[in-house]
């Protein structure tokens, strides 16, 4: 005996042709960090707020700059023109150009890679990669790691030629071996960032483009056929006084009897989003580690870059120079060795100036004559 299939209600299916994101970069909504498998998200957050992207220069910009020493001549001349010439990918050339690209992909994603290519025995250039089509994994060594990409058929294995790679990771943790994205922290308050900024765009539509609301009021005595005819009459009368606005001739719109002209939703108020933006840029801001007015955000009327600040945006840029040295280092005794030539080689990076030129001579003034009356005062105590 066959047992009637009991009739269920259908339930309510969302639409598959339908997109459910409230602002174009939706995938930063519901994000969870995992560890890996953050690029796609960090490459948004850059995109959709332009703070951050202007951050990321800067620090790449403020972070460059340094001069090598050999201790031989021939090693310091040569190695000085392969350094200024070298080619680094993407048509550009030099080692400052390699290391904007390197650090700009450490700091967005907390990892970079690069490789030194080397064609019969010499180092002819090096380039940096795209760090999210690689991964990484733990070498034979508990201090070595493998850098594991796609081969010819689309399958992960590890690359030939390792020590040609050039792997850095910006403060990495115990539990996996890539490194922590400046951007970490930042998708949650960035998702509602991008809430408020498309509710003011959606509220700026709404009461830029002016839409208005006609209404007639007639008397119940009159016909309704007279009122529908009046009514089209109203409303073409209105189209024409429309229409000439918009080629610049002013027309005046006359009715007979009580007629209304509204502005729709020009009584609903919008939110003041300046409070609650500024909450939310000052968290990320925060992360950064520059200075407000450094990017554009001046938020009191005395924007100047203190000796705190100075100092620890300083401290900050050295530690990201510190993470790339060895990199660095890595190229230039490797492109020595193959050369023949004594590989032995220090790092000089330039001096970081954030501070006024006035500032600075003004100390240094104070300096010498406190230096000046140190000496006085030993003198006359003798």
């Amino acid at each position: 005996m066959k047992r009637k299939q009991k009739d269920t209600p259908l339930a309510a299916t969302a639409c598959q042709l339908r997109s459910g994101q409230s602002h174009p970069f939706g995938a930063l909504k519901g994000f969870v960090p995992l560890g890996t498998g953050e690029e796609h998200i960090y490459r948004q957050l850059r995109e959709a707020i332009p703070v951050l992207d202007a951050a990321v220069g800067k620090l790449v910009r403020l972070s460059g700059g340094f001069q090598v020493h050999c201790r031989s001549k021939e090693s310091q001349q040569r190695l000085e023109k392969f350094l200024k010439d070298m080619p680094c990918g993407r048509g550009q050339v030099g080692i400052d150009s390699f290391l904007s690209g390197f650090v700009d992909s450490l700091l967005v994603y907390g990892r970079s890679v690069g490789e030194m290519v080397v064609d019969r025995g010499r180092l002819r250039a090096v380039c940096w990669g795209d760090v999210t089509q690689l991964e990484v994994m733990e070498g034979k060594n508990p201090l070595d790691v493998e850098l594991w990409g796609p081969d010819s058929k689309g399958r992960m294995a590890a690359l030939p030629y390792q020590h040609l790679l050039l792997f850095t990771t910006l403060n990495p943790e115990a539990a996996h071996p890539y490194g922590v994205s400046l951007f970490r922290g930042m998708p949650f308050l960035a998702d509602i960032l991008m809430k408020i900024y498309a509710t003011i765009g959606s509220n700026w539509e709404r009461a830029g483009n002016v839409r208005y609301s006609v209404i007639c009021k007639n008397s119940d005595s009159m016909d309704p056929g007279m009122v529908q005819e009046r009514g089209k009459q109203v409303a073409q009368e209105w189209s024409r006084a429309m229409e000439d606005a918009k080629s610049g001739t002013v027309r005046d719109f006359v009715a007979v009897g009580d007629v209304q002209i509204k502005v729709i939703g020009g009584d609903a108020p919008i939110l003041d989003s300046q409070v609650p933006v500024r909450q939310i840029l000052e968290q990320l801001v925060a992360k950064t580690g520059l200075p407000p007015f450094l990017l554009g955000l001046n938020w009191s009327t005395t924007e100047r870059m203190s000796t705190q600040q100075a100092d620890i945006l300083t401290s900050e840029l050295w530690a990201l120079r510190r993470t790339v040295e060895p990199v660095l280092r890595k190229v230039c005794k490797t492109y020595l060795a193959l050369e023949g030539l004594d590989d032995r080689v220090e790092i000089e990076w330039n001096d970081i100036s954030l501070q006024d030129i006035t500032e600075e001579a003004r100390a240094e003034l104070y300096k010498a004559q406190a230096m000046k009356y140190r000496m006085e005062a030993n003198e006359g105590g003798k």
